[in-house]
């Protein structure tokens, strides 16, 4: 399958741009399993954990203390798949192009379905996701230079500490995105905008200092090429959920592969928290 991050799918027999309907048959056939990043722009994207409803209860508890990384903006009935309040139609066992599975804290294996995982205890959580804002920068005409070079966003662990949640807790995760150093300032007043989408960046500037080695060698994603004047910039990332869930060491846990996101039927401006502190 192969997509063109500013025209849409167009393989499979999908138009240059498709509609949402037309986007998630071809996630739930399996036609398309690519990252998600820029497609269905306006639309809600979330990252996803599934994981037993023993655990549910603490896993929500660590969200709520840690909004930046872990902003909820769904939560699934114990035992349903659906997510009535992000989109009708929604089936998580089917809606992501890919899913990671980890066993007892360790990945297990990397599949586009998981309706032979399903159990009638798993509880589904979504949280907000950074292409939210990066839809908006680009509309103010900052460039994202993973989505011009089409790669998943570089991902790292930090030194940056979290709040814990009984069993849930240790660093966050960010995602690392060049900016234009002209356009830091404009770009933290916009994400701040959005605090589902994570908000305004955690850091500017000097990785180490947020105990970062190597810029060239995400954990997770793609490292992303920058240009001579290009600053780094960190935003509170959502794999730091899938990072506490790990090191809880849950028999069975459910995350979506890293930038491969549930798209909602949502508008991404219609998105509410599920709690205000």
């Amino acid at each position: 399958m192969t997509t063109s991050r500013g025209a849409g799918v167009t393989d499979q027999g999908i138009g240059s741009s498709p509609t949402l309907a037309e986007l998630r048959a071809a996630i739930r056939s399996g036609a398309f399993s690519g990252h998600t990043a820029g497609l269905a722009p306006g639309k809600l994207q979330c990252n996803i954990a599934i994981l037993p409803g023993a655990y549910a209860l603490d896993f929500l508890r660590f969200c709520l203390r840690n909004p930046k990384p872990c902003p909820i903006v769904g939560v699934g009935e114990t035992g349903d798949p659906a997510l009535p309040t992000l989109g009708p139609d929604i089936d998580v066992r089917h809606d992501l192009p890919r899913y990671r599975l980890y066993r007892d804290g360790q990945f297990a294996e990397e599949v586009t379905d998981i309706a032979a995982h399903w159990r009638d205890d798993m509880v589904t959580v979504a949280l907000g996701c950074s292409f939210t804002f990066e839809r908006a920068l680009m509309a103010a005409g900052i460039p994202m230079r993973h989505v011009a070079q089409n790669l998943t966003v570089p991902m790292y662990r930090t030194s940056l500490p979290l709040e814990q949640g009984n069993m849930f807790g240790g660093t966050m995760v960010v995602s690392m995105r060049p900016l234009r150093g002209g356009d830091v300032p404009r770009a933290v007043e916009i994400c701040a905008q959005y605090p589902l989408a994570h908000g305004a960046p955690v850091h500017v500037g000097d990785p180490a200092a947020i105990g970062i080695a190597n810029l060239d060698a995400p954990e997770w994603g793609q490292a992303v090429r920058m240009d001579p004047d290009d600053v780094p910039v960190f935003w509170a990332c959502g794999v730091t959920s899938q990072n506490a869930l790990l090191s809880a060491g849950i028999p069975l846990v459910i995350t979506h592969a890293p930038g491969h996101m549930l798209i909602a039927d949502i508008d991404e401006g219609a998105a509410q928290p599920i709690w205000k502190p």
